[in-house]
């Protein structure tokens, strides 16, 4: 006996999808920088130093004197040596008028005025100690720095953007089928 069966085949709808990917390209300049530095400035001020050296005592010691120092000096031991010798004088007549208390004035007067005093040898122009009197007035110095601040300009580039769309392409690779046969089989 046959029997009718139905045979059914069936294919399936495939789908093709070709891509190509969006492209991004980006790209960076770098900034721009300048920087610049003023020189500082400087100023400098000095008040020179000072060295006094005072040797008048020095001269004085050796006997080289100023006029002025010199006539001084000289008036001075004169007058001196004339109230000396006025006071001598007197004391001399003083004795010359009591010739008689049994003393000889006139031999001791003799004797006293006959003979000068003689003189001390000796180096008497080398200067004493510390007679050069120095003094000193250091040097004042004045610096004065005036910094500047650098000068900085910066400035930033916008970054390069290209960007590619990207593309999606769909189609049928393969159809759908759908295939019937009736067959007979036996039994």
């Amino acid at each position: 006996m046959e029997i009718p069966q139905i045979r059914m085949h069936s294919q399936q709808a495939k789908i093709q999808i070709n891509t190509e990917p969006a492209q991004v390209h980006i790209s960076q300049p770098s900034g721009d920088l300048t920087i610049r530095q003023p020189a500082a400035e400087i100023s400098m001020r000095t008040k020179p130093g000072r060295l006094n050296i005072d040797q008048s005592q020095a001269w004085e010691d050796m006997n080289l004197l100023s006029p002025k120092k010199s006539i001084a000096k000289n008036a001075q031991a004169g007058q001196q040596a004339a109230q000396q010798g006025a006071a001598r004088r007197a004391r001399q007549g003083n004795a010359l008028m009591r010739i008689e208390n049994n003393s000889d004035p006139i031999k001791t007067q003799a004797l006293e005025n006959g003979f000068t005093q003689q003189k001390r040898l000796g180096l008497a122009f080398i200067p004493s100690t510390f007679a050069v009197k120095t003094s000193y007035e250091p040097a004042e110095l004045d610096i004065q720095v005036r910094t500047n601040k650098p000068i900085i300009e910066g400035r930033v580039n916008k970054p390069i953007m290209q960007y590619t769309a990207g593309r999606i392409e769909t189609s049928l690779a393969q159809r759908a089928e759908l295939t019937i046969e009736v067959v007979n089989t036996k039994i």
